[in-house]
């Protein structure tokens, strides 16, 4: 069997994974590798390449003059690729909602190879209410298609088939969480935690206000703030949503205990967490969140969005609290944590050994290479 992974924007050069598709669609397909799996991965450029990545997976990208921008055109040269796959191939469609998947998923549907759509969020119904007059008519005229027609869908939590589900769609899905890699974890007694001070919550991730949950954050912090010394820093690129967030800290009274940072892409993201006390995730949707899993390896306690594919994970090692993604719900999360704050040092060190344990990508790949072994071979049964 021979697995592509096809993620149009993926750096022709395995470099910069800063992004968390690519960050995780890396993750993979390393694994993958790791497993024995014959693994390529394929994008979309400025220029044609090829490219061996030193953990064991190849990287094919093709020329396309639409490649920055969302575009039904499929480069040329793929096409002409997709026509050399032999009958034993499978092909991994990784994004939600992406013009160059629906394209990709039609030609190889039309060639009679077998794809697996990763969407990598949730079809949760707050996926469809921002920019619903443009969602809505696409699911309708094509993502659905697309997905009922696929092998399987790739998700990242079993309990995301529920909104499958809901809207109709009954693929069979693969459940597939984000990882790690062993290389990356720092050692145990490196980690510290602060018994005194102020809180320190902490977001990381991209400032995109209503996928993240931003306004939320800052709406519940605000309320938290009577009560409670907290500080909260929010990192990471701007979506187009920094200066709207900045206001409404302004608006909130909040300037004083908000800090806002550009992206720090040469530390690990562990260490940028292990700097704070708390990690929030308070996501409207959330496939999972690789953050959140650096949060688990920094030791530290965590409020995530019960969402969140990463949510039962928290919750089964004892890690943090699950909230709904609601203002007065993350307060009383915040504060649950606070009256338990002498055993941050015991729940850290929970969630960092059960991530240690059962979220390193070579186990998920493990699982899922069996799972896309089984998939080819019922197909070509049919």
């Amino acid at each position: 069997m021979k697995l592509y992974l096809y993620l149009k924007h993926f750096p022709p050069e395995g470099d910069n994974l800063n992004e968390g598709t690519t960050k995780a669609v890396h993750g993979l397909a390393s694994g993958l590798a790791s497993c024995g799996a014959d693994v390529t991965i394929l994008c979309e450029g400025i220029a044609s390449s090829s490219f061996q990545a030193q953990s064991g997976y190849k990287i094919e990208c093709f020329t396309n003059d639409k490649h920055k921008h969302p575009s039904f055109k499929i480069a040329t040269d793929l096409k002409d690729y997709i026509n050399n796959l032999s009958r034993d191939s499978l092909v991994i469609l990784n994004g939600i909602f992406h013009r160059s998947v629906y394209s990709l998923s039609q030609f190889l549907r039309k060639k009679n190879i077998s794809y697996i759509v990763a969407p990598h969020d949730p079809y949760h119904p707050s996926i469809f209410q921002k920019n619903a007059y443009l969602k809505l008519p696409y699911w309708y005229l094509l993502e659905q298609r697309m997905l009922k027609q696929a092998q399987a869908v790739q998700i990242l939590d079993i309990r995301h088939a529920q909104w499958l589900r809901n809207l109709g769609i009954h693929t069979p899905v693969i459940a597939t969480p984000n990882g790690f890699f062993p290389d990356d974890v720092y050692p145990e007694s490196t980690i510290k935690w602060e018994q005194n001070g102020k809180q320190k919550l902490f977001f990381l991730g991209r400032l995109d206000s209503y996928n993240k949950g931003l306004d939320i954050l800052l709406d519940g912090f605000a309320e938290t703030v009577k009560v409670a010394d907290f500080q909260l820093t929010i990192q990471g690129p701007d979506w187009g949503d920094k200066k709207a967030l900045q206001e409404q800290t302004n608006k909130l009274g909040l300037s004083e205990r908000v800090t806002f940072l550009e992206p720090d892409y040469n530390q690990s993201p562990s260490l940028l967490i292990a700097k704070h006390d708390i990690f929030c995730i308070p996501s409207r949707f959330e496939g999972f969140s690789l953050a959140a899993i650096e949060a688990m390896l920094a030791g530290r306690v965590l409020l995530i969005s019960d969402v969140a594919g990463i949510a039962p994970h928290v919750e089964a090692s004892g890690c943090g609290i699950v909230v709904k993604p609601e203002p007065s719900s993350l307060k009383a999360g915040l504060m649950e944590l606070l009256e338990r704050r002498t055993h941050w040092q015991e729940m850290g060190l929970k969630g960092r050994r059960y991530a240690l344990e059962y979220l390193r990508w070579d186990a998920i790949a493990s699982k899922a290479l069996q799972e896309y072994e089984h998939l080819l071979l019922t197909s070509n049964r049919s």
